[in-house]
Order: C-alpha cells, then structure tokens, then sequence
C-alpha cells in the first residue's frame, strides 16, 4: 500500500532587482588616464564638427554605423547597406528582426540627436523613447486644440483666433482642409482618451517578466545619474551607461542605455555638435573585455569606448571632407542648373547610395542618376553589374 505523500506548498522566491552604487571613494588613481582622454578626444572632435562644412553629412552617417554597432554588441549581424535601403524605403527583401531593430536604434539616434540636449533624459522623454509617450502627446495636441478651436457639435467653428475674417478663410480650400484635418484629428484623439485601457494591453507573460518594475527600476537608474553631478561629464556618462547595464530597467530595450549616456554628454555641454556613438566605441573593445566584475574596470571600459568612439569619428571626418574636397573640383565649370552639387551633398549624408536612392531624393530617372554617379566618380561598393550602390569609404 502506497503511504501517503503530503503535499508541501511550493514557495516561489522572488529575486530583488539589482541595485547599483557608485564607489565611495571613486578609485581616482585608476580612472584619471582614460578619464583625461576621453575628456581630450571628445573636445577634440567636438571642436571639429562644429566648424565643419560636412557636418550635417557626417552625423547622419554615423547615426548608421552607430545603429548597426548596438546590434553587433548583442550578437546579431545587421549590414550597414540593408539598413540604408530599409531606411529610404527600398528594401531588396522582407525586413528582418534584427534589421527592423537596428532600424529603431536610428529611429531612436536621430530623435535624440535633433531635440534639446535635455529633452532625452526628462519624463517626456523617457516616455517617447520607451513608446509610452503616444497617449501623452495626443492629449496635449488634444488640449491644444481644443484651446484654438472651440468646436460645436455641428462642427462649426465658434470662436477663432485669426485676423482674417472667416468669410476669406472658407474660401480657402487650403484652411479648409486643414480645419477638417484637425477636426479630425481631434475627434480621433477624444475618442482614445475615452477608452485609455485599449492602449494599454495587458503584457504577455511568456515575453515580458510580470514582476519587471520597469518603473522602479527606471527611477533608480535616475537616482545614479542625478548623483554624477558634480563629475566630470565623461565619467556621468561613463557610470550612466554602466549604471543601466547592471540595473536594465527596460527588459527588451538594452541599447536605449548608451544612447542615454550619449545625451548625458550634450546635457552636461561636453559635446554641442554631436550625438556621441558609444555602441560604435565599445564594439572596438576586445569582448573580453567588456564585461569586468569590478565596478572601476567597467568605468574604465566605457571611457576607453568614450574615446575609442570620438577618435575613429574624427578619424572618418577627415577622410570624408578630404574625399569632399577632391570631388568639389570636378564640379568647376558646371552650369548652375546641374544635380552634380546636389548629388555631392546627398551622398555624405549616407554610407551607400544606389540609383533608386538618387533619382527619388534629386527627382531624376534612374539612368540619369547613373549617369551622374559616372561623372562624379563615385566609388562602386558593391562590386556587382546590377543592383549596385556607391558611395564615399
């Protein structure tokens, strides 16, 4: 006969989320030389864009290489070429994951990049980066609105705040189109603020970990930057993209981190005229390297990309304005109604283009793209006799 089993409750433990905390006292002898060199070369480059007559160019192609680098880092392979055209629309094949992710990163990179140096690290912010920003955004637009418009039910405009007499502006078709986009617009967004949980989807528990306090762990990760302020900026944003691999607030969104880190620096104003590629710079560490268990060597491995990342960015802009400069000779002499100078500019702004990319951006045929790409001379990348891409390495 079988005895009987008692049946023992299973007791589920619970793991606190990390925590993370800055050495007390910093380990200064230890983190002054990288320090200093990462405080030099980011100067160095800053100082270098901001007078550069290809800088808008040179920041957008590196908002690329950055991308792909953040993929690189988690063991997925993105090329460079597949998200250029995934950028402009013309994909040779279906996206795939990592493609769209990397896709993200840019998304994310030019975001940063052209707001307020301060705009990353606020509330809003944080809040549009981790795509939680939507709802908020849609009920000030919706304020807004309805603080410009007071709309009837029949939808006539009761009370407008412009000069002009509302007799002229009916006869626009122009107004009147956009009167009815607003309209529109406003409707939509009352509608979802009636029902804010359809926004708000429960998450599924086998993709995201139930007990993930993204929230705490995010008011945490603020509390570690706001302790940096009286460092050196590098070093802020060395312990700022430190500080968010240890505590990974957001479970599916481990490269938002540097990029954070990225802004710390234009918020801090050590860098005024770039988005710093951190993912770029700690991709040229040895992998060994990357992750040490003590706190003061991972400080030191993000200075070293903090360095790493301005040098080879200096490095790259030199190459391309010297590159510039040879290929502005062939433009003397040319009528003032040529797309040579045109073409010029759009590819230092991109690391390839093909002749679909051309002809969409200088509003040309294909053949007269290729037939521009031969009188400037640019370089073939790919190496093929059909579906080729050139561009300025």
């Amino acid at each position: 006969m079988l005895a009987s089993v008692s049946m023992v409750p299973i007791r589920v433990i619970r793991t606190l989320p990390p925590t993370y905390k800055i050495p007390d006292p910093l380990p200064w002898a230890q983190l002054v030389g990288p320090l200093a060199a990462a405080e030099d070369a980011v100067a160095r480059f800053d100082e270098r864009l901001a007078k550069s007559p290809i800088r808008d160019g040179a920041l957008n192609r590196t908002h690329f290489t950055d991308a792909c680098a953040s993929l690189w880092l988690d063991g997925e392979l993105v090329h460079l070429e597949d998200l250029v055209l995934h950028d402009a629309g013309m994909d040779v094949r279906a996206p795939t994951h990592e493609l769209t992710r990397a896709h993200a990163v840019l998304r994310a990179r030019r975001r940063i990049a052209d707001a307020k140096p301060d705009w990353a690290l606020s509330t809003t912010g944080l809040a549009s980066l981790r795509g939680r920003g939507e709802r908020e955004e849609e009920r000030s637009n919706w304020k807004a609105g309805e603080r410009s418009f007071k709309l009837e039910e029949d939808g006539e405009r009761d009370d407008v705040d412009l000069e002009e007499p509302i007799s002229a502006i009916e006869a626009d078709s122009h107004l009147a189109s956009a009167f009815a986009a607003v309209d529109a617009a406003n409707a939509r967004t009352e509608r979802r603020l009636a029902d804010e949980t359809r926004f708000r989807p429960e998450r599924d528990s086998l993709i995201y970990d139930p007990d993930w306090d993204e929230e705490g762990r995010l008011d945490h990760w603020r509390d570690v930057v706001n302790q940096t302020r009286g460092l050196p900026p590098t070093l802020a944003g060395a312990i700022a993209a430190d500080a968010w691999g240890v505590i990974e607030p957001l479970e599916h969104t481990p490269w938002l981190g540097r990029l954070l880190a990225a802004a710390l620096l234009r918020d801090r104003g050590k860098t005024r005229s770039h988005l710093p590629c951190l993912h770029a710079g700690l991709k040229s560490i040895p992998r060994e390297r990357r992750r040490p268990r003590d706190v003061a060597a991972r400080l030191i491995v993000q200075l070293e990309a903090i360095t790493a990342a301005a040098e080879s960015g200096r490095k790259d802009h030199d190459r391309w304005l010297m590159t510039r400069n040879l290929l502005a000779r062939k433009l003397a002499g040319r009528r003032a109604t040529s797309k040579l100078p045109a073409l010029l500019d759009y590819v230092l702004t991109r690391p390839i283009v093909s002749a679909g990319m051309i002809a969409a951006e200088l509003g040309i045929t294909s053949r007269a793209a290729q037939n521009l790409v031969a009188e400037l001379g640019l370089r073939e990348a790919t190496g093929r006799g059909r579906y080729r891409a050139w561009g300025v390495l």
